[in-house]
């Protein structure tokens, strides 16, 4: 029986609090981790509501920094270790296909590293609310890759497949 069977983490958000004694929210609290009273009128407890489903999700908020410039903080990558992975790799998977295969390093700012900024590779570990800062190869260093000649080639007959298909 169990084998057709798929449980979910979930979380219980009970509303309206207001209504209640502080004694049974406490009871409400307290009865199981998973439990988050909360009101909307007032707002109480919504932003610890809004923590705790962030926290069950696993996701992770990653904001870029181009060189020379300030991190951009308001729109972050978000990153999840169910999808893709919590990585340098994940994240540049996320922002361009070509970005892995011309990674050079990435300069990490934030709770991940011991340094700030730290050098690190596609295998890093990112965690929330890091910087990231890709480093991609140059023109030269790409065209001393071994498989360079078989990704031009790739990427041009991919180009005549398109224009002949108009």
């Amino acid at each position: 029986i169990g084998a057709t069977r798929h449980y979910c983490r979930c979380v219980y958000a009970y509303n309206k609090i207001d209504q209640i004694t502080i004694e049974e929210v406490d009871a409400i609290a307290r009865a199981d981790p998973m439990n988050v009273p909360m009101s909307l009128r007032p707002a109480m407890g919504v932003d610890h509501l809004l923590h705790r489903v962030w926290e069950e999700l696993g996701l992770v908020r990653v904001f870029t920094k181009k060189p020379g410039e300030s991190p951009s903080f308001d729109e972050p990558l978000v990153l999840t270790a169910a999808r893709n992975g919590i990585t340098v790799k994940a994240a540049c998977a996320q922002i361009h296909k070509d970005l892995v295969p011309n990674f050079k390093f990435a300069r990490v700012w934030g709770s991940s590293v011991k340094f700030s900024p730290q050098v690190v590779g596609l295998a890093h570990v990112l965690q929330d609310e890091d910087v990231l800062n890709i480093v991609t190869k140059t023109a030269d260093q790409e065209r001393q890759d071994a498989n360079y000649g078989q990704r031009v080639q790739e990427h041009y007959d991919k180009q005549r497949r398109k224009g002949g298909k108009k």
